[in-house]
């Protein structure tokens, strides 16, 4: 049998009965990355478990069950991880934030500051209508100019933004301060 098949379905429903605390865990500190004075939250080795990874995903996933969600969108690039497996979970679409040249067709796009200099993000035009309830997702909150960006992205697209959801907020770089939505934005985890 694949790896989708009945050991697949057991790990899923043991990753809904995991703790925050259980899969909180296996995200580790990287000092100094990826430059000095940085302590990187990793969170890739809780992504190669099956059941942290799924419990996670149900975590983040359910404030939003009854949020009447037309769609996800999830920022490049770990928030298309998250992004897509919490759109599957919640049985909407998903619609990928990225960065410029990566979507082809028209694209809507907005310019934001950066620390150092600035950049982009687009959406591929017509992947989300005016009026669709939208749930904006990335993995980690730090500064909130990326996800501040997305944000306005999506209301110059006239949807609705139903909120915006992390799995990790690093709260003493107060990147909730950016966020200005009267939706709200909610944190699975608060170093």
């Amino acid at each position: 049998m694949g790896r989708g098949g009945a050991r697949g379905n057991r790990a899923r429903r043991r990753g809904r009965g995991l703790s925050v605390d259980g899969f909180s865990g296996l995200i580790r500190d990287v000092a100094d990355f990826p430059k000095p004075g940085i302590l990187f939250k990793d969170v890739m080795p809780m992504l190669a478990d099956g059941p942290a990874f799924a419990a996670a995903v149900a975590a983040m996933a359910a404030p939003w069950r009854d949020a009447r969600l037309g769609a996800v969108a999830g920022v490049e690039a770990r928030g298309f991880i998250f992004g897509a497996a919490m759109a599957r979970e919640l049985g909407v679409g998903f619609v990928p934030v990225r960065k410029p040249g990566k979507l082809p067709g028209e694209v809507h796009e907005i310019a934001y500051a950066l620390e150092y200099g600035s950049d982009r993000l687009q959406v591929q035009r017509g992947a989300l209508a005016p009026g669709d309830r939208v749930l904006l997702v990335d993995d980690v909150l730090a500064t909130g100019g990326t996800l501040a960006a997305a944000a306005s992205l999506l209301a110059g697209l006239e949807v609705e933004l139903a909120g915006g959801a992390v799995l990790i907020e690093l709260a003493a770089l107060g990147g909730r301060a950016r966020w200005t939505s009267a939706s709200p934005l909610l944190a699975t985890l608060r170093y």
